[in-house]
């Protein structure tokens, strides 16, 4: 099982970043998919996640408006796209996929995003 985000990097207040985090070795349709994200000396927070079907999303109130999550089950991918970024945003951010049964769990290794002039 692998989940592998990529995407992130250097970014100015309110630009725009998108990632992507590419899942293999489990149905990945089978799965809800969410995006977490952890900044220096804080919790890990639930940012985004979607329904296995990709009919149903919710979002953390920090980035309703802001961040969209979506997912392609033909590409077994799930992307974050972050608009109106603000330095508040700095983390490292992680996908996360829960088995709809929420029998079997998985995590990635997490992708730096950092917001600054």
């Amino acid at each position: 099982v692998q989940l592998v985000e990529s995407g992130g990097g250097l970014v100015q207040p309110g630009g725009s970043l998108r990632l992507s985090c590419a899942a293999s070795g489990f149905t990945f349709s089978t799965y809800v998919m969410s995006w977490y994200r952890q900044a220096p000396g804080k919790e890990r927070e639930r940012v985004a996640a979607i329904s296995n079907n990709g009919g149903s999303t919710n979002y953390a109130d920090s980035v309703k408006g802001r961040f969209t999550i979506s997912r392609s089950n033909a590409k077994n991918t799930v992307y974050l796209q972050m608009n109106s970024l603000k330095p508040e945003d700095t983390a490292v951010y992680y996908c996360k996929a829960v088995s709809i049964t929420m029998s079997e769990e998985y995590w990635g290794q997490g992708t730096q995003v950092t917001v600054s002039s």
